[in-house]
């Protein structure tokens, strides 16, 4: 085989290996960059179900976002009504009066027993809770001063009456055994109320009593005002 023989074969091997590798080397590059292109799609799948954590996270933060609503509009809510409530407490506490001639009614009526006794009614005729203060001043025909009150019967509490509610306070006219003294009957009768302070104001609402009257001598003497006529005639 001649020298130019042999060199050309060599050199179409050669180009003929190269070839090869070049394609080799290509097929490769192909391959690597599949697997590229496939991993991003498996990541994206999993980024995918990756993206459910940040959904979840998102979800998590308007659940956040949600509960901070409620918690202010609670809050908000509290608020309003703690506020209400104070509000209705200061409206209510305001509301709540002295009981007067001019929003009561006072009704005074004889009882068989306990003997000589006198009970007088007070109903809240008004549309406001009142105050009953202290004991009834009362203020028979002629009477020269305010009977004395039986300490006894003091309540432990203001009586309250709501409206429509009724307040009682026992009057002992005279003494059942005739011991008393300086007697003479009675046909008219003025009840004065006591003030938050206990004094006496105004002049009194006339009550009407028994048309013969009542007997009335030193004894005479009357109860705090009770939420209970049974208490006060006892």
């Amino acid at each position: 085989m001649s020298d130019t023989v042999f060199r050309r074969r060599t050199a179409l091997l050669t180009a003929t290996f190269a070839a090869a590798a070049s394609l080799a080397l290509t097929a490769c590059g192909t391959s690597t960059d599949t697997g590229a292109k496939s991993n991003p799609t498996v990541v994206a799948d999993s980024g995918s179900s990756s993206t459910a954590t940040p959904k979840t996270d998102a979800g998590d933060t308007k659940a956040a976002a949600s509960g901070t609503d409620v918690a202010e509009a609670v809050s908000k809510s509290g608020g309003s009504s703690t506020t209400a409530k104070g509000s209705s407490g200061s409206k209510s506490t305001s509301s709540i009066v002295t009981c007067t001639g001019a929003n009561t009614k006072v009704t005074a009526q004889t009882v068989t027993r306990p003997l000589n006794h006198l009970l007088l009614t007070v109903k809240n005729t008004g549309s406001k809770t009142c105050y009953l203060y202290g004991y009834p001043a009362l203020r028979f025909t002629d009477a020269q001063s305010v009977p004395p009150v039986d300490e006894d019967t003091q309540p432990q509490a203001v009586t309250t009456l709501r409206p429509g509610q009724s307040g009682y306070a026992g009057v002992l006219l005279s003494a059942a055994d005739g011991s008393g003294s300086g007697g003479y009957t009675a046909k008219t009768l003025s009840v004065i109320f006591q003030n938050r302070a206990l004094d006496f104001v105004g002049s009194g609402v006339k009550v009407a009593l028994p048309s013969k009257g009542v007997y009335i001598d030193s004894s005479l003497t009357t109860t705090y005002w009770l939420t209970n006529p049974s208490d006060a005639l006892n």
